[in-house]
């Protein structure tokens, strides 16, 4: 993995090796049960640090109902299996050399989990107790954007650190970006620059294209940028029209769309609601008159509308059946504990949990704005698809896209539904610091100042 920052536990690690009695030179005398090496009387108490007796909490918040609801399970299926490995090797753990298998920074990792029922206020209620009462010194969570973005604001508040899971409103790490949070996800800005070129080629030039979209910061991004997108490539929004999110019956909308006018049909839906929306413009025969595209795909949707993604064009985040050896080792260990191939929701889960801990044990402490420090601009390749920066001014994760198709109904399996069409480098839906959703971004203050 590259980094060649020199960090407080290469100082510590070079003392120990050097024959130092003690950690004076750092810090006085431990503190807790664990191993933060001296790291407690280092710091001053700040959100849920200092870390007290042989454990460490994570706090695990995700959809287990709602619209996203098969969402959550994929995540946690993904955070058990990043604490299990945290506390016991395998996976990963085995693969980064930061981490040791036996926990972190010598404490054991236990979890609270709870549901944000995809809702905003259901999300923070219980991100606050993980907090306040499970004194929880991580928050990773997240399938609805607003869900993500007000547990961040939350984390921000508390000084806790939010390691986001699934969200994809460009807001997240734009105008509601936040010290205590980071993404890995792209954004639906990277959605739109991996998906217009794609579709130009396939489709050809001068198209023109409708929207419908859930109405909340995630639908309502993606339609932005989709937009500016497809507008650049020299197409033409016929219109865009909202949708409430949780919408099971789609007829009233698509039949509005004037299909002797649009070419592209875009369905900026998710989870449950693209399950929904999908199927139902096959059966009113849309498809019959213009392509469809999902902007982003998820394996629930693709498993409920598997009769009808044939064909249709999104993207994902990460895909199983990519051969590299971090992919080929967390499917591997994924399949060997739930008996299924992961979907990129339980990547994305389990590399937040594993990230943060690996920053924790680089830098030697759990002390927020030491971590927070070490992930900013930090380069990895160990997660799957390549090289990889956390950006350190809006703390977005600066990725490849895979550009994904419906495979055909004959070639579809239970375990296989979608074909990776494309991989869009990074160089090639990249924004800088101020342009794009960066440029609204102000991160807030450490804590420590």
């Amino acid at each position: 993995m590259a980094h060649s920052k020199l960090t407080r536990r290469d100082v510590v690690k070079g003392s120990a090796a050097a024959g130092l009695a003690g950690l004076a030179g750092l810090a006085g005398c431990t503190g807790g049960g664990g191993g933060e090496e001296g790291a407690e009387s280092e710091f001053p108490a700040l959100g849920n640090y200092p870390v007290e007796g042989d454990t460490v909490t994570f706090g695990f918040n995700v959809p287990q109902t709602g619209s996203y609801s098969q969402e959550g399970k994929d995540e946690l299926d993904g955070y058990n299996l990043a604490k299990q490995h945290l506390n016991n090797g395998g996976g990963w753990v085995d693969q980064w050399d930061d981490l040791s298998g036996d926990g972190v920074l010598g404490y054991t990792v236990e979890s609270v989990d709870g549901d944000t029922a995809t809702d905003p206020d259901a999300a923070r209620q219980s991100a606050s107790r993980m907090i306040s009462r499970d004194e929880a010194i991580m928050v990773s969570g997240g399938s609805s954007s607003s869900v993500a973005i007000a547990v961040q604001e939350l984390c921000q508040t508390e000084k806790v650190q939010f390691m986001s899971c699934l969200t994809h409103s460009n807001d997240t790490t734009g105008k509601e970006c936040a010290r205590y949070g980071f993404r890995e996800l792209f954004n639906a800005y990277n959605t739109g620059a991996a998906l217009a070129p794609v579709l130009t080629d396939e489709y050809g030039e001068n198209q023109n294209f409708y929207i419908l979209y859930a109405d909340y910061t995630w639908g309502q991004t993606v339609q932005s940028s989709m937009t500016e997108f497809l507008e650049e490539a020299g197409h033409n929004l016929v219109e865009s029209v909202p949708t409430p999110l949780g919408t099971s019956d789609y007829s009233s909308y698509l039949s509005n769309v004037p299909t002797e006018e649009v070419d592209m049909l875009i369905l900026a839906h998710y989870g449950l609601d693209a399950a929904n929306s999908l199927p139902q413009a096959r059966d009113a025969g849309l498809d019959q008159d213009m392509e469809l595209v999902v902007p982003l795909y998820n394996r629930l949707m693709a498993r409920a509308a598997s009769d009808s993604i044939d064909g249709v064009f999104g993207t994902a985040d990460w895909n199983w059946q990519l051969e590299d050896e971090f992919s080929t080792s967390f499917t591997d260990a994924f399949e060997s504990e739930y008996g299924e191939v992961p979907s990129y929701a339980a990547r994305l889960a389990y590399l937040a949990t594993l990230q943060y801990a690996a920053a924790a044990e680089r830098t030697g402490t759990f002390y927020p704005p030491e971590v927070i420090r070490e992930l900013e601009d930090y380069e990895y390749d160990n997660a799957g698809l390549g090289p990889e920066t956390l950006r350190g001014c809006d703390h977005q994760a600066q990725r490849p896209v895979l550009v994904v198709r419906g495979a055909p109904a004959a070639e579809q399996t239970e375990q296989k539904l979608l074909n990776i069409s494309s991989t869009t480098p990074t160089e090639d839906v990249a924004y800088a610091c101020d342009e794009g959703p960066a440029a609204e971004c102000e991160l807030g203050p450490y804590g420590d100042e």
